[in-house]
Order: structure tokens, then sequence, then C-alpha cells
């Protein structure tokens, strides 16, 4: 990254971590995806029954083979043999995680996390349930405000998701939202997460790095 633009992105980064701490989360922030592995792993305990969202981000950052590591009593929601009956159990097992993770759509300089969500069980978890969440996400995340969270999620994250699940939806085709009415819509629940009443249950890793969607 040009040093000019790093210094810029620090900037943005300082300011988003100030409001995130405003707004009762402990924000970090790493240099490197394996610094962030090293630090989720700092966070975990052996044993911990943990769940996730779908995320490329943990995949990219080696979290999700940390978790597969027999380590931890890991609820496994993305396995392609289960049945709905089986993969919403899981689902509501998450519930009662001692740790969630996941990433974000987007996380705005005022401090707050925006996530849309097509079953919405990532966005429940988020909000209600494990005693922590752990959100990793890269620098490409942080927007300046809510209307720009929603416009990224518009035009790059609800398509490259589209795209990357096999979607039959108008925005794998013409990537960009036309607020579809397609059964197969991946974008039906947004949640924008403010000010928490538990200061240390909610924890947000910032890579400085490209990341996810």
């Amino acid at each position: 990254m040009n040093e000019f633009v790093n210094e810029v992105m620090i900037k943005r980064v300082e300011r988003t971590m100030k409001a995130l701490e405003a707004h009762c989360m402990n924000p970090m922030f790493v240099k490197t995806r394996e610094e962030a592995l090293m630090l989720v792993k700092s966070m975990l305990s052996e044993g911990d029954k943990i769940g996730v969202g779908g995320s490329v981000t943990l995949n990219e950052v080696g979290i999700m083979q940390e978790l597969q590591s027999g380590k931890y009593d890991f609820i496994a929601t993305q396995e392609a043999n289960l049945t709905n009956e089986e993969r919403h159990s899981r689902y509501r097992e998450c519930f009662m995680a001692d740790v969630y993770l996941s990433s974000a759509n987007a996380i705005t300089e005022d401090g707050f996390l925006y996530n849309v969500d097509g079953r919405s069980n990532r966005v429940a978890a988020l909000l209600y349930g494990p005693n922590k969440v752990i959100i990793v996400a890269g620098v490409n995340k942080i927007v300046r405000d809510l209307d720009a969270a929603i416009k990224r999620n518009r035009e790059v994250a609800a398509p490259a998701n589209a795209l990357r699940l096999n979607k039959k939806t108008p925005c794998a085709k013409t990537l960009r939202c036309s607020d579809c009415k397609s059964l197969e819509r991946i974008c039906r629940n947004y949640v924008l997460m403010g000010p928490q009443g538990f200061k240390d249950r909610v924890h947000v890793i910032l890579v400085n790095e490209h990341l996810g969607f």
C-alpha cells in the first residue's frame, strides 16, 4: 500500500476505533492476517463452544482452520451434508456459544457495525446469546457513515456473496442490487449495531489488509 494512502487509512482506523470504544466495544488493530489469527487464538480457550457466521474473511485469515483443529467445541453449520433440520438446530445452538466469530459487511467511522443477512442466524447471534463476539474485518470494510455502509453492501458485498453462493439473483448478473423479490435473495434483514450494554462482549479486530467482500 502506498505510504501516503496507508497514512490516510491509519487515520481512518484511529477515528473508527475511538468511536467503537465510545460505543462500549473493544477495538484492536493488527497489520497482517497472521497477526489477526494469533490475536484471535489468544482470545479463545481450549474447550470453548464456538459458533461462526458465514465469512470469507474468517477463511482468509485461517480462523476456520483453527476452529476445526479439535481444540474447541466447534459448532459446524456450513457442512454440505446437513439436513435443514440439523442446520437450523446448530444455528440455535450458536446462541449458547461461549464465543461467536464473524466479520461485518461494513464498519462506520462513527462506530457502528452494519450487517445484512439472509437467514438472519448470523445477525441474531451477534446481537444476543453468545458470551463473547469477535468481529474480524479488513480495513476495506471501513466506510464513512451509514449511507456509505448501505451503498457498500448493495454494490460490493451483496453481489459478491450472491456469486460466491451461486444464487440466481439479479445482482449476481448485474453486480448491483435492484432490491429484487427473488426467493434466493440473501439480503433480508439489516442490522446496525451501536452502543452496547455490555462493555466486554463485542470485540472488533481491524486488519490492515483487504479481506473478504
